[in-house]
């Protein structure tokens, strides 16, 4: 009940008035009309041309929202809906993710509501953009891994219990042998991340290793003597097929490219003089057109006014104004619209923090928790400052939000930790004595979670307008730009 409860609010926040505003925003100009193109033509199009459109960004993400115009026409509810729809069923993967981990419902809700109440969540979920789709399949890829790992854990268990003798040689030390369905939908769900843009490909490497870690570590506590080796010879085979998925997944995403005969590069190799044969060709083509594709990101350095770097995000340093509307002189009570990409102020500024609390815990516990939300928020955002650094790239903040269902998880295990009793002996010393001090903990450290969440809903309830286009006085909008000209 309380799950359904979270989603309702968050399908209510991202569904209200999800036509307004009117036209097409920011990137919707690209994504919402090459989506148009994928329903009537089934490639991207450039109309003032007549031609194939060369696009950077693979179809997945854009097939999506032309599932949304399919269904409702080519209007702003339906190049949005799909977004709405995926971000309201991301908060219901993280609430039982979260649900998971910790062992609470209450946490769980909490963190689902952390989201449904994020300013960058809530807008990326009402536009038709990429990057809300990247997200989702991220969150949905972890959380079929944790299943992954509860199940080959369990699996160790039931043979232990058996008689299993951990120590003995080959397979007569191994348990019997299954299929790891959920580790195959990790791999496909991470292969539906790449189809939608590509970095998605840094959660399959670190997700890999991460199920490749949790394998050895298995083994080391059924008592394996060689947990790494044994690992490694009897997972690789898995990863290797793994990798096959996520490229099978990535390449039916090409479909509408594959079958048609003027999609942009199509028959490159044909149309500059050279062989082109069935299939190979069709598959070097492509390999050509991504190499183009490669050149265009990695020479990205046009100057654009919302651009910021990774060390920003965090700190919201530099939103991105999706639509901007004075109708008079913008002063006084003049009647102002904007949708702003900014992340809820007392949400964002609180990751940091966590961050560094997750790191001491997970030095301090070595709780396998730790681990796996910070390689997710690694995956997330450590790439983008490799290429801040090496070329200069153009980025926006929003390239950050694969990693905040990750940054969530690290508040809400700080909040966990606050309310976890401390360690002590029981005694029989009566009303006063440690086990009660343990339960005066638990229940301080859940008020200061609940305020906590209030903090923060009151902090979106503030800056709601700016998120959604509301009709605001200018003095209302100016009062909410915290920091000045950096969120102007």
């Amino acid at each position: 009940m309380a799950t359904a409860v979270v989603v309702v609010i968050a399908g209510v926040l991202r569904l209200l008035n999800l036509a307004q505003p009117k036209g097409k925003i920011f990137d919707e100009l690209y994504y919402a009309t090459e989506a148009h193109d994928l329903v009537t033509r089934g490639i991207e199009w450039e109309e003032k041309n007549n031609a194939a459109k060369y696009v950077v960004h693979p179809p997945l993400g854009k097939w999506m929202i032309a599932l949304g115009e399919w269904l409702f026409g080519f209007n702003e509810f339906g190049w949005r809906i799909s977004a709405a729809v995926t971000g309201t069923v991301s908060i219901l993967i993280l609430v039982r993710v979260a649900r998971r981990m910790f062992g609470s419902t209450m946490l769980g809700c909490a963190a689902g509501l952390l989201m449904a109440l994020d300013g960058m969540h809530l807008v990326l979920s009402r536009v038709s953009l990429l990057d809300i789709f990247l997200m989702f399949f991220v969150l949905a890829a972890f959380g079929t891994l944790i299943l992954d790992r509860d199940a080959r854990r369990r699996r160790w268990l039931r043979a232990l219990a058996d008689g299993l003798d951990p120590t003995a040689p080959g397979h007569a030390g191994r348990p019997r042998f299954a299929v790891p369905w959920w580790r195959l939908a990790t791999f496909a769900l991470l292969g539906c991340a790449c189809a939608v843009k590509w970095s998605g490909v840094w959660y399959v490497v670190v997700f890999a290793a991460l199920m490749l870690y949790w394998e050895a570590q298995t083994r080391r506590s059924a008592g394996v003597r060689h947990p790494w080796r044994d690992a490694l010879l009897d997972e690789i085979g898995w990863v290797v097929l793994g990798g096959v998925i996520v490229g099978a997944v990535y390449l039916a995403s090409w479909a509408g490219w594959f079958v048609s005969d003027n999609g942009y590069l199509r028959h490159w190799l044909r149309d500059t003089g050279q062989r082109e044969v069935p299939v190979i060709g069709a598959l070097q083509n492509l390999w050509h057109y991504h190499q183009e594709a490669l050149k265009f990101h990695t020479g990205l350095q046009t100057s654009h006014p919302y651009q910021s770097s990774p060390w920003q995000w965090l700190l919201l340093g530099r939103p991105v104004a999706f639509e901007f509307h004075c109708y008079e002189t913008c002063s006084g009570s003049t009647p102002t619209i904007e949708v702003l990409l900014l992340g809820t102020p007392l949400l964002w500024w609180s990751f940091i923090p966590a961050l560094g609390a997750l790191a001491w815990f997970g030095i301090a516990r070595r709780d396998w928790r730790t681990g796996a939300i910070g390689v997710g928020v690694i995956a997330g955002l450590l790439p983008w400052f490799y290429f801040a650094a090496a070329d200069n790239r153009t980025m926006f903040s929003f390239y950050a939000i694969p990693a905040e269902p990750f940054l969530i998880l690290a508040v809400v295990y700080v909040l966990a930790a606050i309310m976890t009793p401390a360690h002590a002996a029981a005694t029989t010393g009566g009303a006063d004595g440690p086990a009660d001090a343990g339960g005066d903990r638990r229940l301080l450290g859940a008020i200061g979670a609940g305020l906590y969440v209030l903090l923060v809903a009151a902090c979106f309830a503030y800056f709601y307008p700016i998120y959604v286009g509301n009709t605001i006085p200018y003095t209302d909008w100016a009062a909410r730009m915290w920091l000045g000209s950096r969120w102007i």
